[in-house]
């Protein structure tokens, strides 16, 4: 079976803060990159990092309600895409994000930081959590 590997950025879209994550080109693991606080930059700093780290695709973390269902989050963040894909060339997916943050949490918890710090990383590591997710499932390492 021939696989197609891609470099992915993850984008954890937040009212207040953006959250990115990308893998390497093997798609065998995530890592947080970066937080955006500053809604005026989020597409060109998407943009730029799209260009710098060679991204071939796009995962958008879909926060889905618990039963599975979009709801006003949900429709904001696929509006984003949308706006988001009118900039770029790429291919955008939407993911589900569900306890993401929560897994991120976690992660940061055994650290060393102060509760500013962890909330300043929280997207990104969250953004990482779902990507890794989408990995897994695409290459059945469930």
């Amino acid at each position: 079976m021939l696989l197609w590997y891609m470099r992915y950025l993850a984008i954890d879209h937040g009212e207040k803060r953006t959250g990115l994550a990308v893998c390497e080109a093997t798609e065998t693991m995530a890592s947080p990159l970066v937080v955006v606080f500053d809604k005026n930059q989020l597409i060109g700093k998407i943009i730029k990092t799209i260009e710098e780290e060679e991204i071939e695709g796009l995962v958008i973390g879909l926060p889905l309600n618990m039963d599975g269902s979009e709801g006003a989050r949900a429709k904001e963040v696929r509006q984003f895409g949308d706006e988001l894909a009118g900039h770029i060339s790429i291919s955008i997916t939407f993911f589900d994000e569900r306890l993401s943050s929560f897994d991120a949490s976690g992660k940061l918890a055994g650290l060393d930081l102060t509760r500013k710090k962890k909330k300043k990383h929280l997207d990104a590591v969250a953004a990482a959590s779902f990507l890794q997710a989408f990995l897994d499932q695409k290459h059945g390492r469930q």
